[in-house]
């Protein structure tokens, strides 16, 4: 049966409309992505089988190029729609947070770390930059590769803040292990980057790493 024969209340799509999409499963949202079905399949029915075959919804969106085209009913250009819906959701994420305040706003600063760093596999150090009533100048990937002593350089970090006029900072990395732990290495290049920073009068508000679906606050723990 079509989705079409089914009962209003019982369509993806009126669902959505009446209910929110918080009330739709993954299967039914991805049947909205997908618009239609393909022979003796509805749009959910084949949602449900490629959420099966990729072992859910995270690992679907974050497919490759590749790996997202061999899926049944998927292809290059619902790979483009796909990753560009991805990326507005970032870009709205940014701008939310820009008119926000980000230092009494920790869920939504959170929720912007994780949809930049969550799904890199290279470590990555960033920098949300802060102006004086904490509000988000811009965010800046700054190194990439193993966070230690020789990876994160102070006077770059210090460089970057002081050309964008910015009155504190929001320190962030990511652990590709998924665990977001901080190391003896994390403490160190925190403790060095504070004291550099509070050289030039900026402050360092907070260092979030960020692992598979949690994210640590140095500030939360007391660690700065």
């Amino acid at each position: 049966m079509s989705i079409a024969q089914w009962p209003v209340g019982e369509r993806p799509r009126e669902k959505l409309l009446e209910r929110g999409p918080g009330a739709l499963s993954d299967a039914e949202l991805l049947a909205i992505f997908l618009r239609t079905g393909c022979a003796g399949k509805s749009a959910v029915d084949l949602a449900r089988e490629l959420l099966a075959g990729f072992g859910g919804l995270r690992p679907l969106l974050e497919a490759s190029h590749e790996a997202f085209c061999r899926g049944e009913g998927l292809g290059d250009a619902k790979y483009a729609q796909l990753q560009a819906v991805l990326e507005m959701a970032r870009r709205h994420l940014s701008e939310t947070l820009s008119v926000g305040d980000a230092l009494t706003s920790p869920d939504l600063v959170r929720r912007y770390l994780v949809s930049q760093l969550r799904h890199s596999t290279r470590e990555i150090f960033a920098l949300l930059l802060l102006d004086n009533q904490h509000r988000l100048i811009r965010y800046v990937p700054l190194f990439m590769g193993t966070l230690d002593g020789a990876s994160v350089y102070p006077r770059e970090v210090v460089k970057l803040a002081l050309s964008s006029n910015a009155a504190a900072v929001i320190l962030a990395h990511n652990h590709p292990s998924g665990v977001a732990e901080p190391s003896q290495a994390d403490r160190r290049i925190t403790e060095r980057l504070i004291a550099a920073l509070d050289l030039v009068g900026v402050r360092v508000l907070d260092h979030m790493i960020v692992g598979d679906g949690e994210v640590t606050s140095f500030a939360e723990r007391g660690l700065l």
